[in-house]
């Protein structure tokens, strides 16, 4: 849907202990704490952590810690900024130069639903944004690195830049069930920006690459 949005994991936890076979393994052996003549049973795992979700027992995925790597809009990441049970390391334009301006696609506003856009299928409309988004970033880019030229101090600088058009990168760290949590509140078209709709997706197949016994509770969201 949105090109500009990438999402990959750069960091997971790992057993230490040679009888865990991999991440989902933390999280089974976690949750049988309390039945310990079964708990290094990984075969049903992924039953295990299907009942877990399903039954709202989400402790255990507190167990396991999932570092993402986010390329989104500054507006967007905003948005995700507000997710207070991960930690970030955000690009700074107060060190490094902005180098990379995207436009963004026309969508209408919803009359009746104001948390929702519309898709636009008037081109003249939709060629109108285009061309907004063109003047601005011209203007934009140009006083931005004539004001960088002259010696105005990177995070002075950056005050000139539009946020919508501006990309960032991002590095998300959280336990599986913040990620869970995360995907349950952003995957909702409709509520949710579609921008931000669009990266919890990614993050799910993202997550669903290390996790794969929560296809089936990820699969209903």
């Amino acid at each position: 849907m949105f090109d500009f949005n990438k999402v990959k994991v750069i960091g997971v936890t790992q057993p230490v202990c040679d009888f865990i076979p991999d991440s989902e393994g933390i999280l089974s052996y976690a949750a049988r704490v309390s039945s310990p003549s079964n708990q290094e049973n990984f075969d049903t795992a992924n039953k295990l952590l299907d009942y877990c979700v399903r039954n709202k027992h989400y402790s255990v995925f507190e167990t396991c810690s999932i570092t993402m790597e986010i390329e989104t809009p500054r507006d967007i990441a905003r948005q995700i900024l507000r997710h207070r049970s991960f930690s970030f390391q955000e690009f700074s334009q107060r060190y490094a130069q902005s180098t990379e301006f995207i436009k963004r696609e026309c969508r209408l506003q919803d009359t009746k639903n104001r948390q929702n856009s519309l898709d636009c299928f008037d081109e003249d409309t939709a060629h109108v944004w285009k061309v907004m988004q063109e003047e601005l970033l011209s203007v934009a880019e140009k006083n931005y690195q004539h004001a960088l030229s002259i010696g105005i101090a990177k995070e002075v600088a950056r005050t000139l830049l539009p946020e919508g058009l501006t990309m960032s990168k991002m590095y998300m760290n959280g336990t599986v069930r913040s990620w869970l949590h995360f995907i349950q509140v952003r995957d909702d078209e409709g509520v949710a920006q579609k921008e931000v709709v669009d990266v919890a997706r990614k993050a799910k197949e993202e997550l669903l690459k290390h996790f794969p016994s929560l296809s089936n509770q990820l699969k209903q969201i």
